[in-house]
């Protein structure tokens, strides 16, 4: 099969590619936030297979989602002819099998169905129809694959692959689509002609994280601060207004939704659930598991689970670069003039708070910082740290800890500087200190190594000889790694 132009996406495009060749029926779940790349995947890589595709319509009613369904497959499966007026899902689902026969005859058909969550409206019985559809008929098509697409990635989770009725165990391939990494990145704005160095990709990656639409922003010419400046800062710019749309695209009932992205926003070392209750005033049950669960699923909030600690002490920190950077400088800075993210990213705030990002790039790397430690075959746990010690003096906290089973721990220490990173005196004591309060409150009796992760790299001097273990650069970030899932 002749090779795809897609950044990136190895593996779902091997995924993908596969379902059009094997002699029996599939049915993929295809799911990740919005913007992700998920129908430019899935079109480019079945294009020569896709005999009928419909993509849900958002807020509409039933009658109206079922005409629409049913122009389209006049249009795509039966010469334009229009069809007689279907009443329910389960007659639109009985058409549609008897139109697709004709395509199966030849070569395999794909039944593509983007924005399947937007298709369930209230009592339209629309799933429960497509679980008969897909079991009394399709599941026995040999020639025939449905992909199905959804950018509310809870609700695919939860409906699809999670299904209890009558779709349960009948996912036979799923692909929760994640951003671009560095690498990605990197290849996806060169194949633009973007030609950024890996400094400037990260100030850009801060902002926009690795959302491929996002990224299409970039032009040529450009550096990073002017790419910002005029996708987020001008009223005419593609993100100045995605903030809102963002989430209300994807949750029914957003609100929630917005009080814990903001809670998190302004908790950058993050919190605990019961935290998040009490700030956003949320009830302690089902609920709020439920909307932590779906604010996780679609990639904006991360769990980390403390050293020592278990899943139920998770500490939640908001991980969506786009987010954590609107409610940071966008928000407050609606002007809609030119120039004022060139102005805001030479201030002291953006300095100190591209360190905390920095962090959070790094978090998403682990198996990149794995690969360039040389323990990719190692097995390990990461966590964050923080010393349960009250005075300043006894205060520590790990920016990230490698719990390796070989007996090793590195603390490592993640640092954003333009120019190399120097360790004064005062700084390797403070080094020192933390690696002291680690190995005596945890107790471990593995060996430690202080490993320093920074953009260029460490100037050597008297301080870092003999304390720094490992040093990582911004380069050992931008490397291809498998992925999981």
């Amino acid at each position: 099969m002749k090779e795809i132009n897609i950044i990136g996406r190895e593996e779902e495009k091997h995924l993908l590619t596969s379902i059009v060749v094997n002699a029996k029926a599939s049915l993929v779940a295809v799911y990740g936030r919005r913007r992700i790349g998920k129908t430019y995947l899935i079109r480019n890589c079945l294009k020569k297979h896709i005999a009928f595709e419909y993509s849900g319509i958002h807020n509409v009613e039933t009658a109206v989602q079922l005409t629409s369904y049913c122009k389209a497959l006049a249009a795509q499966l039966n010469n334009n002819i229009a069809l007689p007026d279907v009443a329910d899902w389960f007659t639109a689902f009985e058409l549609t099998a008897r139109l697709l026969q004709k395509k199966m005859r030849r070569k395999k058909a794909v039944l593509f169905l983007d924005e399947f969550p937007w298709m369930q409206t209230p009592k339209s019985n629309f799933l429960a129809a497509f679980e008969q559809f897909w079991n009394t008929w399709a599941s026995k098509q040999n020639n025939l694959a449905v992909v199905l697409c959804g950018s509310a990635a809870s609700w695919m989770i939860q409906n699809v692959v999670r299904n209890k009725g009558g779709l349960h165990n009948r996912i036979t391939h799923k692909i929760a689509l994640q951003p671009f990494t560095l690498y990605e990145t990197e290849a996806f704005l060169k194949s633009r002609n973007v030609l950024l160095n890996r400094y400037q990709i990260v100030q850009l990656y801060m902002a926009f994280g690795g959302v491929p639409h996002y990224l299409e922003q970039a032009v040529p010419g450009l550096s990073a601060a002017q790419i910002i400046d005029k996708t987020c800062f001008t009223k005419n710019g593609f993100l100045y207004n995605e903030f809102a749309d963002l989430y209300k695209a994807l949750f029914d009932s957003a609100d929630r939704h917005f009080k814990v992205i903001r809670a998190l926003a302004a908790k950058p070392m993050g919190l605990s659930r019961n935290e998040i209750i009490k700030i956003c005033k949320l009830q302690s049950g089902g609920s709020t598991s439920t909307l932590l669960e779906e604010l996780a699923a679609s990639g904006f909030i991360t769990p980390y689970v403390p050293i020592g600690k278990k899943s139920k002490d998770s500490i939640y920190k908001l991980t969506d670069e786009y987010s954590l950077f609107y409610l940071k400088f966008m928000e407050a800075n609606r002007s809609g003039s030119k120039g004022t993210w060139v102005r805001l990213s030479d201030t002291p705030t953006w300095k100190s708070w591209s360190g905390l990002a920095f962090e959070s790039i790094c978090m998403k790397h682990i198996p990149a910082i794995k690969k360039a430690l040389g323990i990719t075959g190692i097995y390990s746990e990461t966590a964050i740290w923080k010393s349960k010690g009250n005075s300043s003096k006894d205060a520590a906290q790990i920016d990230l800890v490698i719990s390796r089973r070989d007996n090793c721990i590195n603390l490592c220490e993640i640092k954003f500087y333009e120019n190399k990173f120097t360790i004064d005196k005062k700084y390797a004591a403070a080094l020192q200190q933390k690696k002291n309060i680690f190995q005596q409150e945890t107790k471990t009796r593995k060996h430690l190594f202080i490993t320093l992760i920074s953009t260029m790299g460490l100037q050597l001097n008297e301080h870092s000889i003999g304390l720094i273990d490992q040093q990582l650069t911004l380069d050992d970030l931008f490397v291809p790694w498998q992925k999981e899932g």
